[in-house]
């Protein structure tokens, strides 16, 4: 809906300067500003979680998403052991995503060969960056022995 009044803003706009009608003009910043105001609103309902207490509900009641976030949260917090913990339920549940920042947050503590096993689990699961790390002259796969 808000496309739409943006459309519709900008027609009234062009109309009201190239038959110089302020009437026509105004009337586009109302629909300018009315268009404005439902992206907003559609833009904060989008936002899933508005506390953190509705983030660990909607963890617990098995949503990948706001479990990842759960553990990135632990992972910035300082919290390297329960953000593994999160991250390895939904590497059981089979989240690409999920799989690769596992993947990160073992590199991060024991180096990039430690860490293979689940940047290949996650390109097996399609994770396009994970790929990546397997073609051949990049990071997983340097001599080109080493594919998916």
């Amino acid at each position: 809906m808000a496309f739409l009044l943006f459309v519709v803003a900008a027609i009234l706009s062009v109309i009201g300067m190239a038959t110089d009608n302020d009437t026509v003009f105004d009337v586009s910043w109302l629909v300018w500003l009315l268009g404005l105001l439902l992206a907003l609103r559609a833009w904060r309902q989008h936002r899933k979680y508005g506390t953190p207490e509705r983030l660990a509900a909607a963890a617990e009641g098995g949503d990948l998403r706001a479990l990842r976030s759960m553990a990135l949260l632990a992972k910035i917090g300082g919290d390297p052991d329960e953000a593994e913990r999160l991250f390895r339920l939904g590497v059981e549940r089979k989240d690409p995503e999920s799989m690769w920042e596992m993947g990160r947050l073992v590199e991060d503590r024991d180096g990039l060969a430690a860490s293979e096993q689940w940047f290949r689990m996650a390109a097996e699961h399609g994770h396009f960056f994970a790929k990546r790390f397997f073609r051949p002259g990049h990071a997983l796969n340097l001599d080109g022995d080493n594919p998916l």
